[in-house]
């Protein structure tokens, strides 16, 4: 079996966005795109933030556990822009069954631009393709469709929903689930040639 090889939070460059690690001076612009929104954490497990402070501390440890190579945590940044306009990053992982949970979150100015999907397809190759990870999850409150739609677009198939499994800043939530594969994203699929057992 394959094993998972960390790498880190390696900068990425997509057509519009780069994903890099977080710098201690990009509270700012966190607490003014996307923390500070209340539409933007309502669905959440994380309160908004009340002052740039609040946003600066967080990153300035996510710029330091950023130097750990078991750790994904990305700034969305917007080139036309040159600033941060979310996160995303692995939230949990399992590496006896190679699998990691993406979670993500992006300003409301940004929202229906497909940004976000983006993101989270050059998340998912990097983790797939260079980290080793078999599995990619992500899940959202079932009242919050649009992040099923940013999960559908970047490949990823829906798996179910499990009643009153999470719980966010709306209290205890249904939770939908979505995967990909490894063979998903390469396009590779095991020869139906091949007897059972060497599957």
């Amino acid at each position: 079996m394959q094993e998972i090889c960390h790498l880190g939070t390696r900068e990425l460059t997509t057509q519009r966005l780069v994903l890099r690690p977080f710098k201690p001076e990009d509270g700012p612009a966190m607490f003014r795109n996307w923390a500070g929104s209340s539409r933007v954490t309502r669905y959440l497990t994380w309160p908004t933030h009340d002052s740039e402070a609040t946003s600066s501390a967080l990153t300035t440890l996510w710029a330091k556990e950023a130097e750990d190579p078991g750790r994904y945590q990305w700034a969305i940044v917007l080139k036309e822009l040159g600033e941060p306009i979310g996160s995303i990053s692995v939230v949990s992982h399992d590496e006896s069954i190679r699998a990691a949970e993406i979670g993500y979150c992006i300003g409301e100015h940004w929202w229906g631009k497909s940004l976000t999907a983006e993101a989270l397809q050059a998340v998912i190759l990097y983790l797939t393709e260079s980290v080793g990870f078999n599995r990619i999850t992500a899940r959202h409150d079932t009242e919050n469709p649009a992040s099923g739609r940013v999960m559908q677009k970047a490949g990823m198939l829906f798996e179910g929903i499990s009643r009153a499994a999470g719980r966010n800043n709306r209290g205890i939530v249904d939770m939908a689930y979505y995967g990909i594969l490894a063979d998903d994203v390469t396009g590779k699929k095991a020869d139906p040639a091949q007897p059972e057992e060497a599957l």
